[in-house]
């Protein structure tokens, strides 16, 4: 028996996929630290390992790559060797190495034969003295990014010599794949008869490259290769390419990786694989998606599974799949697809409830994001994609389609938005780009006169309504309570089967009256027409006529609601999950809407959390387990303000609160001034009956080592209902 060191290994890119997420934590759960250098922040990085600044080892800006491949496998490549050589005992491992068990080796030489014949060294596990002669001839040759490696074909030297002497000596990023990889260490191990030293095929490799697919299979086809000399198992990267094209970017269920993921508790469908080197998956595409938030998924054709899971697992948004056929028809039964689609949300943690299949026109609502992949202007016809765009597409939506060249997509789609190639591929000398769609915004029209029209026959003789272009007042006169509502105006527009502001019908029946301020995008209401009519409100008297004035609104909706108040001391505010502001210099830890930090947030409204402070009572309903909402309640820190905390609700808890049957007695009471923290905290009960809820607990008793608890939790869910996930996890235990 040697002894166990420290791992270590590095990440560029963003955020982990669930690959890395499993063999991070896999070497935490084993005891092993392991610690992570990187150049960036990663937000998801599994809890227990050692996070450290990849500049204490090279402090540069020069991540150099293969070329053709475009892989930072090059720079990691330098970054290992490094590494081992400033911090004697570090072991590198690559963060596709799974920790079967500790390693523990008794010398400092911790290598492995990667293919049967005992001849090739792979890198991915690594262990060198410090002060070995290898050490340092790997040093020195790695020092010339131009040298003519000895270990090459001899055809290519002759050609890299040539173009030396000619003085266009070809780069290490323009040579051959592992260059100072595997084809170094085995080179250089060979030349300091160093084989000895190397652990046999199964210490770390008993699942060989050309057999990497089988992590893939049946979870016996690898276990039975796997040794008990293995130690550190290489699960291979390379199989993310096979896991984003066939599996959704998902373990296959059943699959030896499937198993691991269970072991470790990882959630896959939360860090799905993206892409692998140029090539981008489905599920990637959120990247490609610049809305601050998706409450709306909707699938034409059933093409973009890992999407909607993806898209879910970040918004929480529900999901429609438009089931139309390639001629644009409605069918009379339930397309092959949509039974497996279904299944295949469920089996990954989407609650059935989010989940509506539309056939026919009736059915289709606005939606946030549209997935058109391999469908309508590729292989179908545009032309049928009329309706579905007319329905679904509202100002603040985002489509992602693929464009056949010369299938008459172009002109189609630019007369109603404008379009961004993401990518492109041929396709039997075709050329298809996939592309994002984003509608004509609402400043390039004026306002749909018929909403117009509409809003001045619902403020009647003694209301009104005003606009812009795109921001709109209308004030409906009722009784002597006023309710100022803050909505989306393409969502008042839109995204109802009647044009109505948010609220309309609960503030109605209350028999209230109601200023429905509305806005034509994310614009955060931050427009000087807005600030002005507030201001000519509060002059003239406006506010000064009602007993009770509330201002109401959420997410982007909240923050105006808390910040023009300010225009009526005395009111009060009713906010769920708001923002306080977008200043940067005020909030540079919110990361969430890039889309508003230009806009100017120096006036009086600028500040939610200053504007509000006139109010009577601000009372701020939030999740204190969402980083940034809860920073942005933290900022109210005024004595009018109350905090309804509802933990791990998420940021749409007004979705949540109304999944659970709880929102219209919550807001109406907050509203009509008879919301008592008591009363919210015992309507609040009712979230121990709610999926996300008893979900979101569980998994948070067995990220922080209490089993135990997540058991007798399991079983008091499991005795009252069925929650899958709960169940499947139970099953693990």
């Amino acid at each position: 028996m040697g002894r166990v060191r420290e791992v270590g290994t590095l990440w560029i890119g963003g955020a982990l996929s669930w690959m890395e997420q499993l063999c991070l934590k896999s070497f935490v759960d084993a005891g092993q630290k392991i610690t992570l250098y990187s150049y960036e922040d990663i937000p998801n990085v599994p809890a227990g390992v050692i996070r450290r600044d990849g500049r204490e080892v090279l402090d540069t800006d020069d991540f150099i790559k293969y070329e053709k491949k475009d892989s930072f496998a090059l720079f990691a490549d330098l970054f290992r060797i490094h590494m081992i050589a400033q911090n004697p005992g570090l072991i590198w491992v690559d963060t596709d190495v799974y920790c079967h068990r500790p390693i523990d080796c008794e010398g400092d030489y911790v290598m492995g034969f990667e293919l049967p014949g005992e001849t090739r060294v792979n890198n991915a596990v690594l262990g060198l003295p410090a002060d070995s002669a290898i050490l340092a001839d790997i040093l020195d040759f790695m020092s010339d990014r131009s040298a003519i490696p000895e270990f090459v074909k001899p055809a290519l030297r002759a050609e890299y010599q040539a173009a030396k002497a000619a003085g266009r000596p070809v780069h290490v990023s323009q040579q051959p794949w592992g260059v100072w990889g595997p084809m170094m260490i085995s080179h250089f191990v060979a030349k300091h008869r160093l084989k000895a030293k190397v652990q046999p095929l199964d210490a770390f490799y008993p699942i060989t490259f050309p057999d990497r697919t089988k992590f893939l299979k049946a979870e016996k086809v690898a276990a039975k290769l796997i040794t008990p000399r293995t130690t550190a198992l290489h699960i291979w990267a390379s199989n993310k390419r096979e896991l984003g094209l066939r599996h959704g970017g998902l373990p296959p269920p059943g699959s030896y990786l499937a198993m691991l993921v269970a072991k470790h508790d990882i959630r896959p469908e939360t860090a799905p694989i993206k892409g692998r080197g140029r090539r981008l998956f489905d599920a990637g595409l959120i990247d490609a998606i610049d809305l601050p938030e998706v409450a709306s998924f909707a699938d034409v054709g059933g093409t973009a599974q890992s999407l909607a899971l993806a898209a879910h697992a970040k918004w929480d948004c529900d999901i429609a799949l438009i089931d139309l056929t390639h001629k644009g028809e409605w069918p009379e039964k339930a397309s092959d697809w949509v039974a497996p689609y279904r299944a295949f949300l469920a089996e990954n943690g989407v609650e059935p409830a989010r989940v509506r299949v539309v056939r026919d026109a009736a059915s289709l609502r606005p939606t946030d994001l549209v997935a058109n992949l391999s469908g309508f202007g590729d292989v179908n016809k545009i032309k049928h994609l009329a309706p579905v765009l007319e329905a679904c597409i509202h100002a603040d939506s985002r489509m992602l389609l693929d464009i056949r060249k010369g299938s008459g997509s172009y002109p189609f789609l630019k007369e109603r938005g404008t379009l961004e190639a993401l990518s492109s591929r041929d396709d039997g000398g075709v050329e298809i780009t996939r592309a994002r769609f984003t509608p004509l915004p609402p400043a390039a029209t004026e306002t749909d006169p018929a909403w117009a029209e509409i809003a001045r026959s619902l403020a009647g003789p003694e209301g009104f309504y005003r606009d812009n272009g795109s921001h709109s007042f209308l004030y409906i006169p009722r009784g002597r309570t006023l309710v100022v509502t803050f909505d989306n105006l393409d969502i008042a527009m839109n995204k109802r089967e009647e044009r109505r502001p948010w609220g309309f019908h609960f503030i109605e029946k209350q028999g209230w009256s109601m200023l429905g301020v509305m806005a034509g995008g994310w614009t955060w209401y931050r427009d000087p027409w807005v600030a002005s009519e507030f201001d000519r409100l509060a002059a003239t008297g406006f506010f000064a006529q009602f007993e009770r004035v509330v201002f109401y609104g959420a997410s982007m909706g909240g923050y105006a609601a808390c910040a023009f108040a300010g225009a009526c001391p005395g009111a009060d505010v009713v906010a769920i999950s708001p923002q306080s502001t977008l200043d940067r210099a005020l909030v540079p830890w919110e990361t969430r809407y890039k889309v508003a930090w230009d806009r100017d947030w120096s006036d009086k409204y600028g500040d939610a959390a200053v504007a509000s402070r006139s109010a009577r009572r601000v009372s701020i309903l939030y999740d204190p387990y969402e980083p940034l909402d809860a920073g942005h309640a933290a900022r109210f820190t005024a004595p009018n303000a109350v905090k309804l905390r509802a933990p791990l609700l998420g940021h749409r808890l007004g979705s949540s609160l109304h999944q659970m049957g709880i929102l219209n007695p919550i807001i109406l009471a907050a509203l009509d001034g008879s919301l008592t923290e008591a009363e919210f905290y015992r309507r609040l009960r009712a979230r121990r009956e709610f999926p996300r809820y008893q979900r979101e607990l569980f998994k948070r008793a067995i990220e922080g080592g209490h089993p135990a608890l997540a058991r007798r939790l399991g079983h008091w869910v499991l005795a009252r209902g069925d929650n899958r996930l709960i169940r499947q996890e139970m099953a693990r235990l």
